[in-house]
């Protein structure tokens, strides 16, 4: 039996991470801009196609066409969503539309708190993860990070944050502005900034310096009912060693455990409490920091999502198709 160890690659946008970890495992990917471009040859081989998600919307007839060349031989078209529910503010209908079109094979996705939408028959729950060829102690050691008077920042927060520009940052502006005045009034040591031309060094700095990194919002929860997906900055702040304090999200308890390696606020008032405590009790926050260091290595790399992927779309072959773990 031909062993099928092609993935096809259309359209780009597939995480250079997961791409990465996907040719670790032995996969060849052969990528292209354009699907008419892609190299067919040898179909026997190839294990699965992706397309970019929104292209089923922006060309629904070249997706069709992909969508049914695959199927004729067998291999499934697949899509990873790391936009929803928010989905880049495309119209509801053109998403109905793809819902009930069915022209992917296996959909990925990093929330599933829109559950009308499935857009394929085999829905697969694949969350962000660590890039730890990047996000990682860079030669520092849990042992060191132990030491308090390390610690230039209390709190810190970088990212995404102007809402004059994005009206999906605009939450998140408020409230670290809100969150700001809190903190200057109680004396507590803090950097937002915005986290555009940082690079991964001074990322990573930031993470190690301060004894509390914050996550509120995501541009993917853009008018959602509730916050859900959990941005890479999750899997990422850990496996630096950094200490995670995010806001309540549906997805936390998908991947962590609260109070044993995970720690959550929910609102501004108890975003205070929960920081005030953690700088309380500085070796009880290290010893979480820890738990969720070594949970992240173990659970949420991209290695992990790179095998899962890879798995589901050999049990597609197989004919098991639905709700894929």
């Amino acid at each position: 039996m031909t062993t099928r160890d092609v993935l096809l690659i259309a359209h780009g946008s597939l995480h250079p991470a997961l791409r990465r970890e996907l040719a670790a495992r032995g996969l060849t990917l052969r990528e292209s801009r354009r699907w008419q471009d892609a190299d067919r040859s040898e179909p026997q081989r190839i294990l699965g196609a992706y397309t970019w998600f929104y292209e089923g919307l922006r060309h629904p007839l070249t997706i069709w066409g992909m969508h049914r060349f695959l199927r004729r031989q067998g291999i499934p078209l697949f899509v990873w969503n790391q936009d929803a529910p928010h989905y880049l503010n495309r119209a509801a209908w053109r998403l109905d539309w793809l819902d009930r079109a069915h022209l992917f094979d296996v959909y990925a996705t990093h929330s599933l708190v829109d559950t009308r939408r499935s857009f394929a028959d085999s829905l697969l729950y694949l969350p962000n993860a660590a890039d730890t060829s990047r996000y990682h102690l860079h030669g520092r050691t849990l042992d060191e990070l132990r030491e308090p008077a390390r610690y230039q920042h209390d709190v810190s927060f970088f990212g995404a944050m102007d809402g004059l520009r994005y009206k999906e940052m605009r939450g998140r502006q408020e409230f670290f502005a809100a969150l700001g005045g809190r903190l200057a009034r109680r004396g507590i040591r803090f950097v937002f900034r915005e986290s555009t031309g940082m690079s991964i060094e001074e990322q990573v700095a930031l993470i190690q310096s301060s004894r509390i990194n914050l996550n509120f919002g995501a541009s993917c929860d853009y008018g959602a009912p509730v916050a859900s997906g959990l941005p890479e900055r999750c899997y990422g702040i850990p496996a630096c060693g950094g200490f995670l304090l995010c806001d309540k999200r549906t997805h936390a308890r998908d991947d962590f455990t609260p109070g044993d390696n995970w720690a959550e606020f929910d609102g501004l008032d108890n975003c205070v409490t929960q920081i005030e405590h953690w700088l309380a009790n500085f070796a009880a926050a290290r010893d979480l920091a820890e738990r969720c260091h070594a949970h992240v290595l173990v659970q949420h790399t991209y290695a992990q999502r790179a095998a899962a992927l890879h798995n589901t779309l050999l049990a597609w072959h197989q004919g098991k198709r639905g709700r894929l773990q």
